[in-house]
């Protein structure tokens, strides 16, 4: 199989369609909240609105720099969601988050696999290859985190 639909492959397991590693994916975990669950805090921890919005902000970025855009994301704004004051508001990012992570699988599935070995922007951001994979990791960190505090929040 080639790297990029392998690639393209688990970030969607991750995100939007698979089961394989947690039994449960990212988008399985958000469409399953509405707004008061997805922005109930449990202690000090981040609720799932906030997961999801960093997350995406990520997404969005790299779709970006895969459009051939500059890379303007900052990790000290990846948190930075507006307050989720309606039902409507928290659809909207659920939406925004599964076409983002739709159109960032798409891009890798769909990109020459030679771009993989390549820098991202700068080679201090290692290859296109680890970034991808950094989103696949980082996305099953957030994924554990948002599976508990679902638990938590269905439990009460």
């Amino acid at each position: 199989m080639a790297r990029n639909k392998d690639l393209a492959d688990r970030v969607r397991e991750v995100l939007i369609s698979g089961h394989w590693i947690a039994n449960v994916n990212f988008r399985e975990i958000i469409e399953s909240l509405d707004k008061e669950q997805a922005t109930t805090r449990i202690a000090d921890l981040n609720t799932i609105a906030l997961l999801t919005f960093h997350l995406n902000y990520y997404l969005a970025g790299l779709i970006n720099v895969f459009k051939g855009g500059s890379l303007d994301i900052r990790d000290k704004y990846s948190f930075d969601l507006p307050e989720v004051r309606s039902e409507d508001q928290w659809k909207a990012l659920v939406s925004e988050f599964i076409s983002n992570a739709g159109i960032f699988a798409d891009w890798v599935e769909n990109m020459d696999e030679t771009i993989l070995d390549q820098p991202f922007v700068d080679p201090k951001y290692g290859t296109y290859q680890r970034n991808i994979e950094g989103i696949i990791e980082h996305s099953y960190y957030h994924l554990g985190q948002a599976t508990l505090i679902r638990k938590m929040i269905l439990a009460n």
